[in-house]
């Protein structure tokens, strides 16, 4: 693990970084040896997303992608685990439990804190040395860049939150990782339309990515967008693409990140 292995990246022409973070599906055997069976599926993948907004490439945007699994650490946390949320469950850093609440790793087998370190470096680091690098060729280019973390969830898991969600859900850290005149563009372009449920700055408000890179007065803008994945694709195993209802909700990702590009600080 380590360097261009963990992740792809495709260089754009546009002053906008579309990331992925919790695309990625591969476990090594090492690690997978010891979690339960029932995690070798990875059923907390976002999953098909490289598929759904594969449409940002034509648009001259950049893409970047991991190789492995959120199981094996999550790119959208804090190094420190730091908690993002307060008085929410979470899975952690090196996570510990499915979206369930379950545990993910067989009695005893969970990474000791020199694992997460390595993990630390050889995963994590890379994927935020390229993002960080991406975001500042772009803006050096344009003078100013937008990054778009993209996720997707199952609606319904309540030890993670109650209720079912949103079918869109735009986080901006409460306003504060974007300029407001994007904010307000990007819930003009949800709230315009009467398809999909969306919230803006709800339960989900962007995670480490968005609240670390969004820095408006340097020219950094970060949204991040989560959203339902039965609006794409069947929630439970085998998780399948389905193409008549990712065709209904493509257009509307298509004018967010449209809004995006036409974006001028």
């Amino acid at each position: 693990m380590g360097g261009l292995e963990v992740y792809t990246l495709h260089r754009g022409r546009v002053p906008l970084l579309v990331s992925l973070p919790h695309a990625g599906t591969q476990i090594p055997e090492s690690v997978g040896a010891r979690l339960q069976p029932r995690a070798l599926q990875t059923e907390d993948t976002d999953w098909h997303l490289e598929r759904l907004y594969g449409f940002v490439l034509q648009l001259g945007a950049s893409l970047i992608v991991p190789r492995y699994s959120r199981y094996l650490i999550d790119l959208n946390r804090p190094p420190d685990d730091a908690p993002l949320y307060a008085n929410a469950n979470t899975t952690g850093l090196c996570p510990a439990r499915f979206f369930t609440g379950e545990p993910l790793y067989r009695e005893g087998q969970e990474p000791d804190q020199a694992e997460v370190q390595e993990r630390l470096l050889h995963v994590w680091r890379p994927y935020h040395d390229a993002l960080e690098a991406e975001l500042a060729r772009l803006r050096a280019v344009h003078g100013h860049v937008v990054l778009f973390d993209a996720h997707s969830i199952r609606s319904e898991l309540p030890w993670l939150f109650s209720g079912r969600l949103p079918d869109l859900n735009l986080g901006t850290a409460d306003g504060s990782s974007c300029a407001s005149a994007l904010r307000v563009a990007l819930g003009g372009v949800l709230s315009g339309q009467s398809r999909f449920t969306q919230v803006t700055d709800g339960r989900f408000k962007g995670g480490y990515i968005t609240r670390r890179y969004g820095q408006p007065v340097t020219g950094v803008h970060a949204v991040q967008l989560e959203m339902c994945q039965y609006l794409y694709m069947d929630e439970t195993q085998p998780f399948d693409w389905c193409e008549q209802r990712a065709s209904e909700v493509q257009p509307l990702l298509g004018d967010l990140v449209r809004t995006l590009l036409e974006f001028q600080p």
